[in-house]
C-alpha cells in the first residue's frame, strides 16, 4: 500500500512536521510503501484564478500527480486561529482545481475522489488542534475523500516529544499508530 504523509506547514519546528515524520515512520513499519511529502519543496503561489488561466504551475501538476500516485494519505493539519493553515487550503484549492485541456487532470474528482484520509494534528494548547480538524473533515469528504473515522489530535506539543524526536508517550504513540493503522486497513479494502 502506498502512503503519503504531509504536514499542513513548512516552519522547521513545526510540531506537525515531526508528527509527520512519526506517522511516516509508523507506515513504513507496518510495511506501507511511505512517501513523506514537504509541501516547502513545491513551488506553489497563491491560487489566483487568472494566473492559473496562464498555465497551471508545474509544480501544481507535480502534487497532483503524488496525491494521485498515493490510495491513502495522512494529513497532520496545524491550528492556526481555530482552523487549518492557509497553506492547507491553498494546497488543497490547486490540487482540486481542473487543468483545462490536459489529458488527465480535467476531471475535478481526482486526485481526491475515493482517497483513504486520516488525520492527525498537533498543537500546544489543551486541545491538540483538533478544532483545525473539524475544519478540515467536512473539506475533504466534499472533495470525495474517504475519512478515517480516527484520528488523533496532540496537546501540549513543545513537550510531548523526546530527544530522538519520537513521541515521548507510549499512549500518545499507539493513538498516533491507531489512525496510520485504520487508514492503512482501510486503503486495503476500499482501493484494492
Amino acid at each position: 500500500m502506498k502512503l503519503l504523509v504531509f504536514a499542513g506547514s513548512t516552519r522547521q519546528q513545526s510540531f506537525n512536521r515531526r508528527l509527520a515524520r512519526i506517522a511516516a515512520r509508523m507506515g513504513r513499519d507496518a510495511g506501507a510503501e511511505v512517501t513523506l511529502l514537504e509541501l516547502s519543496d513545491l513551488d506553489i503561489p497563491m491560487y489566483n484564478a487568472d494566473l492559473e488561466a496562464r498555465g497551471t504551475p508545474p509544480d501544481v501538476i507535480r502534487l497532483k500527480e503524488i496525491l494521485d500516485a498515493h490510495p491513502a494519505w495522512i494529513i497532520c493539519s496545524p491550528e492556526y486561529n481555530g482552523s487549518y493553515t492557509g497553506l492547507l487550503k491553498n494546497t488543497i484549492d490547486w490540487a482540486s482545481s481542473p487543468v483545462a485541456g490536459h489529458p488527465v487532470w480535467t476531471d475535478v474528482t481526482r486526485p481526491f475522489a475515493g482517497k483513504v484520509v486520516g488525520v492527525l494534528s498537533a498543537s500546544n494548547g489543551a486541545l491538540g488542534g483538533l478544532r483545525s480538524q473539524s475544519h478540515l473533515a467536512p473539506l475533504l469528504v466534499n472533495l470525495g475523500c474517504w475519512l478515517a473515522p480516527r484520528n488523533y489530535a496532540l496537546a501540549r506539543a513543545a513537550s510531548a516529544f523526546d530527544a530522538g524526536d519520537d513521541l515521548a508517550d507510549e499512549a500518545q504513540r499507539q493513538q498516533v499508530r491507531a489512525v496510520v493503522d485504520q487508514v492503512l486497513w482501510a486503503a486495503q479494502r476500499l482501493c484494492a
